[in-house]
């Protein structure tokens, strides 16, 4: 049904739109914000699989993968509703714009810079019926694109973007072509985001972006770095929680861990991605440490901010990984003890200059490799999982199970399920750690044990 259909009761009926998104908490902010201009232009947000009048489709293009889930996805709204509007948007539009306009049904493209303006090119091809391209200028690609404080959401977190673009250029990665240079949002403008957060509900907010520990970048007005900034929040708002996306082992300054040690508003968990724990395979992807280096940094971290839990991300499979540097790595993520870790197989990005290295590594060797990394992964996700029973930890329930039960995530970003279903969505509650069961920690909540 359109917006020019009418109920019985002859209001207007609201146009619908549906989103889905792939990739990372960049995209999910992204898509957030989005959906908030849909809400804010009068349109109903609705599953994606449900029939809409608008499809938004936000696409990766981290891997090949990536490349066929989009295109997938896309198909799959044209062909669910073939009188919809259907957006796509993202890495993969802005990477391969051609490859799909191919793609038969697809009405919008918008690149990486160009997101706000979704509703404006929806509304033009509905009248037009002519596809609207929106993709940016090089101009575009260095002025940090504005953020509307609304978030059409229902989760309990909130994702907040304060930097876009990428200048590392590791030898595997397509993200800084598609995404573009550094540049960063202004401090007043993140907290007053934050502050409105707030004021909806939110307990936690997760700063977001492409690589956040070179925030500041960009900004000449009022310059300031990631520790600035999450001072800032602290100070200016209420916020319960504040917890960091991914951050670079470089980046993470003793003045940071400072101030994570200091306030217990800061969540006590970093994502560190270490890509490989091969000293010669991170040359050849041009990562800017060792592993020695990024040893030193979890010692300075776990020994200023006790029990905090480190994630990261592990590729297998890169151009020229021997046996020994599979090895290599296995053995040094198994030393890092990571809470989690994040296992994928080296994807060819056409571009990037891992894609013409010679020695590429046959795909049934990269599968049994992610296979031999699971189970390190998975060894020292529940070894440091079973260490926090009999602790008390702070939990944001976040929603319900069919049996009652809520769930929520700790400081330590691990998942717990409490048979009380008596706090509400959103809530900060104290819970006693009882047990840990199929990748869930089990507990009660600790006003109970008074």
């Amino acid at each position: 049904m359109s917006e020019t259909e009418h109920s019985s009761d002859h209001r207007p009926v609201a146009p619908t739109v549906a989103f889905h998104t792939l990739g990372c908490k960049v995209n999910q902010h992204d898509s957030d914000m989005m959906a908030a201009l849909f809400a804010e232009a009068g349109y109903d947000l609705v599953p994606f699989q449900d029939i809409a009048d608008v499809y938004v489709i936000n696409t990766c293009t981290v891997t090949h993968l990536s490349d066929r889930k989009s295109r997938q996805m896309i198909r799959r709204a044209v062909k669910q509703n073939p009188a919809a509007i259907v957006a796509v948007c993202g890495c993969y539009v802005q990477q391969a714009a051609e490859e799909v306009a191919r793609i038969e049904g697809v009405d919008v493209l918008i690149g990486t810079n160009e997101r706000g303006r979704i509703v404006e090119a929806v509304e033009a091809f509905r009248r037009e019926g002519e596809r609207q391209v929106r993709l940016p200028s090089d101009e575009d690609l260095y002025t940090f694109e504005p953020v509307t404080h609304a978030q059409h959401s229902d989760r309990s977190r909130a994702y907040v973007k304060i930097q876009e673009g990428c200048n590392q250029f590791c030898s595997y990665c397509i993200i800084p072509y598609a995404r573009g240079p550094l540049r960063s949002r202004s401090i007043e403008d993140t907290v007053s985001q934050v502050r409105d957060l707030v004021a909806a509900g939110f307990q936690e907010v997760v700063l977001t972006g492409i690589h956040i520990g070179v925030f500041g970048k960009g900004l000449q007005d009022a310059p300031g770095d990631l520790t600035d900034l999450c001072r800032a929040i602290l100070e200016g708002t209420d916020l319960t929680r504040l917890r960091l996306g991914s951050i670079e082992c470089t980046e993470i300054t003793p003045a940071l861990i400072d101030l994570m040690a200091g306030d217990d508003r800061m969540a006590p968990h970093l994502h560190i991605p270490l890509q490989a724990g091969s000293d010669r395979t991170l040359a050849a992807m041009h990562r800017p440490y060792t592993t020695e280096a990024f040893r030193q940094v979890m010692r300075e971290v776990r020994a200023k901010i006790p029990g905090l839990a480190i994630t990261t991300d592990l590729m297998v499979g890169f151009p020229g990984e021997s046996d020994d540097d599979f090895r290599d790595s296995l053995i040094f993520a198994n030393d890092m003890a990571f809470s989690d870790m994040h296992i994928f197989k080296y994807s060819i990005r056409e571009g990037t200059p891992a894609a013409a290295m010679v020695d590429q590594v046959p795909a049934q060797v990269k599968d049994r490799r992610a296979k031999q990394m699971a189970v390190v992964a998975h060894k020292n996700k529940e070894a440091y999982a079973a260490g926090q029973i009999g602790k008390t930890l702070s939990v944001i329930i976040e929603e319900s199970d069919p049996t009652g039960a809520v769930t929520g995530h700790t400081g330590n970003y691990l998942k717990v399920r409490l048979s009380e279903d008596r706090s509400p969505a959103k809530s900060l509650v104290p819970v006693h750690i009882t047990g840990y069961e199929n990748g869930l920690l089990i507990g009660r909540l600790a006003a109970d044990e008074d």
